[in-house]
């Protein structure tokens, strides 16, 4: 379960071997058929003798020295490595009950329903593969979503209705549809070639974050400006302030879950290296270790930004203390960045990631969220997304590598 495995007896415990850094542990009894405490720690020395000591003055309830044959350990780095892997030992030892015990719950997202012939958007919890392409978040709430759900819809005319819509040119429609919010396809407002491409709109809209109707609104606003069409181009000029006020309020997060990619940077329990994670269709993998070792580092409070503008530099002796440092080359850290990388994603498991378990992608974008939208002063560690191309810019993790390590020295 753990890499670190130590046999504990109750007359002569080892507490010398067991470090008092933070990690996540599990204590196992005689009876194999038995499950173990996992937990984890922010110093696993005094919480395992707190647990195991067998002094009398130990308090009774916590007292499980007579019962344990058995202790593995991991170290962790950080908060998100020790949830991450306190999460898949107790898969490991309870399976479904893992996800009661843990409190996790599937965080708040849209969807683009597509069942229907008439696309509607709404929020929920659900998430299923086929769907991937189609729901688009983590958001940080229900009600956020909710919020920005609606927000949304005030830009566009699409249906809010939750029917299974047969159009019947009787029906009288709804509110919206007198509002002239809604292209009423319900009784044939619309031409379905013209409701298709409403729904093009808002899935556009979802998938930059409001970025492809901001700029057409642009292009349309001065486009009227060049041609002196005022009226237009002031009724354009407002609907664009509503459609930026929206976009701003979506946070980067947010996308389609198939396009979720990215790599968390965390530190780790190791000298001179970061923890890397990825973060793959909003699953978490993880960790591989990067080393710092020769990477330059920009002095932020010195306002140097040599880092910025060229992450490393070239090849050169470094006198430290009496010795030689070898800085790292710039090819150097990408090769090892892309090794870290390759290591996340092992060939086996390419080819075997979508047959995952039940809930797991719930339950890793849970974790994910949990981290993403703590206040930015607590939230340790830092999440490079990548582009459009699906590929996260080296240049950048490398920076980001950067101030995760430095800040983890502080």
């Amino acid at each position: 379960m753990f890499p670190i495995q130590i046999p504990f007896n109750v007359a002569e415990p080892q507490w010398e071997e067991i470090p008092t850094a933070a990690g996540v542990f599990a204590l196992f009894g005689e009876d194999a058929r038995a499950e173990p405490y996992i937990s984890r720690t922010p110093n696993l020395r005094r919480r395992l003798r707190r647990l195991l000591d067998a002094r009398p003055d130990q308090s009774k309830r916590l007292q499980l020295a007579g019962r344990v044959a058995r202790v593995e350990y991991a170290l962790t780095g950080s908060d998100f490595e020790a949830r991450l892997r306190l999460y898949e030992a107790s898969w490991t030892a309870f399976g479904e009950r893992a996800r009661k015990r843990l409190h996790l719950k599937s965080p708040s997202l849209l969807r683009m329903a597509v069942e229907n012939d008439y696309p509607r958007v709404y929020v929920t919890n659900r998430i299923t593969k086929a769907a991937m392409e189609d729901l688009y978040g983590p958001f940080p709430s229900r009600v956020a979503a909710e919020r920005f759900s609606e927000d949304m819809l005030d830009l566009f005319k699409l249906r809010r209705c939750v029917d299974d819509l047969a159009p019947d040119t009787s029906f009288p429609g709804c509110v919206y549809s007198e509002m002239k919010k809604c292209l009423a396809p319900c009784f044939k407002g619309c031409t379905d070639e013209r409701y298709e491409e409403e729904a093009a709109a808002v899935r556009a809209f979802l998938r930059t974050r409001g970025g492809s109707l901001v700029e057409a609104l642009q292009k349309e606003r001065d486009g009227a400006s060049e041609l002196m069409e005022f009226e237009k181009a002031a009724e354009l000029h407002a609907r664009l302030t509503k459609a930026e006020a929206v976009a701003e309020g979506v946070p980067e997060v947010v996308r389609a879950l198939a396009h979720l990619d990215g790599v968390v940077v965390q530190a780790a329990a190791e000298a001179e290296h970061v923890a890397l994670f990825s973060l793959t269709r909003g699953s978490l993998r993880g960790p591989a270790l990067f080393s710092v070792a020769g990477m330059r580092h920009a002095n932020e409070t010195a306002g140097s930004t040599s880092l910025y503008t060229q992450p490393v530099g070239m090849m050169e002796a470094v006198p430290l203390e009496g010795s030689v440092v070898t800085v790292a080359s710039r090819d150097e850290l990408e090769q090892r960045l892309e090794n870290a990388l390759t290591e996340l994603t092992p060939a086996k498991e390419r080819k075997t990631r979508d047959k995952s378990r039940s809930g797991e992608a719930a339950d890793y974008l849970c974790l994910f969220s949990r981290w993403y939208y703590r206040p930015q002063a607590k939230r340790v560690g830092e999440i490079v997304f990548a582009g459009e191309d699906g590929k996260v810019p080296a240049k950048t993790l490398l920076r980001a590598i950067s101030r995760v390590y430095q800040k983890s020295r502080d």
